[in-house]
């Protein structure tokens, strides 16, 4: 046989062979479209977000917790008051987002300087900060500060279960401003949660020191006596903000529109300015309870507001 010959061969060889395994497949579909056994199926979860986000503030360790939120609806309601509709829709719009729901999360802010653990904010109730900090690492019984910056029930519902304190060896910390007003309308969350509590409470103002590395910054508006903190550490700032501003888009992009959860509408769109035109100016990052993902991020001016810009791998780099 000459070499044409062998190369004519093998290519109906070849041919034979590819069109014999395509009628193979053809005529056993079921070996590649079997149905999986049903146990072995993986069900649908739902929609989840982490328990916590960890990273370092200089030699601090700071730890983000996310212990739910809520669906907003109507949300201009919540954070337009008086803009004509189809202003707030075209800025929803602009930064991809409904304009008729907003999702406000719940995020304390624990920070272990090395020497105590503080604890900013408690949440609704106990109940939803506990597995949190359980999935952290860190127990109740190892907090030794909780500071508040204002006491709207979100903020307070986790201070006690049941009769007692949640944080038994914890001296709680909250602005005399705040305190004073709230216990003089005599609200109901504050005498449950906060007035039981007085014996081992610790009142401060504005520019006065937390703990180590930590320091109060007056933010009056959304409450009366409302703090921000201060956190420095080895030349690394981070501020926690509180409820200064509670969406990423509308109270930034847009300082002045009045939120109806604010208790003086003026004074915290006054604060708004200041407080977040204070962190764009000197690049500083900051943790607002309400603000979505991690909760984490900077703002940059932008026309007569600020943009948000949500944290990525910055804190990560330290370590």
């Amino acid at each position: 046989m000459n070499r044409a010959s062998e190369i004519d061969q093998t290519k109906h060889s070849t041919r034979r062979r590819f069109m014999a395994a395509s009628a193979a497949l053809m005529t056993a579909p079921t070996l590649i479209c079997a149905p999986r056994d049903a146990s072995a199926r993986a069900e649908l979860q739902g929609s989840a977000r982490p328990p916590f986000d960890r990273f370092k503030v200089g030699s601090f360790e700071v730890t983000i917790l996310h212990v739910g939120g809520s669906v907003l609806d109507n949300v201009q309601s919540t954070f337009g008051v008086g803009v004509p509709a189809d202003e707030f829709r075209a800025l929803a719009e602009a930064n991809f987002l409904p304009a008729d729901k907003s999702f406000s999360a719940l995020a304390p802010v624990v920070v272990n300087t090395g020497a105590e653990v503080v604890l900013f904010d408690t949440g609704i109730s106990a109940s939803g900060l506990i597995p949190a900090l359980d999935a952290a690492g860190l127990k109740a019984n190892q907090v030794d500060l909780v500071v508040l910056t204002h006491l709207h029930p979100d903020h307070i519902g986790g201070l006690r279960t049941g009769d007692a304190p949640t944080f038994p060896n914890a001296k709680i910390m909250l602005g005399r401003v705040e305190y004073d007003y709230w216990e003089a309308l005599g609200n109901a969350q504050v005498k449950a949660n906060v007035t039981p509590l007085v014996d081992r409470a610790t009142f401060f103002k504005g520019d006065d020191p937390v703990a180590r590395g930590i320091t109060a910054v007056e933010s009056f508006g959304h409450t009366p006596g409302h703090l921000a903190f201060l956190l420095e550490s080895e030349h690394q700032k981070l501020m926690i903000t509180g409820d200064a501003a509670n969406h990423p888009v509308f109270s930034l992009a847009r300082p002045d529109w009045v939120v109806r959860f604010d208790v003086d509408k003026a004074k915290a769109a006054q604060t708004r300015r200041t407080l977040f035109g204070r962190l764009a100016d000197e690049r500083i990052a900051f943790s607002g309870y309400h603000m979505p993902g991690a909760a984490l991020g900077y703002v940059t001016r932008e026309g007569d507001g600020f943009r948000y810009t949500p944290a990525t791998y910055q804190f990560l780099l330290n370590g």
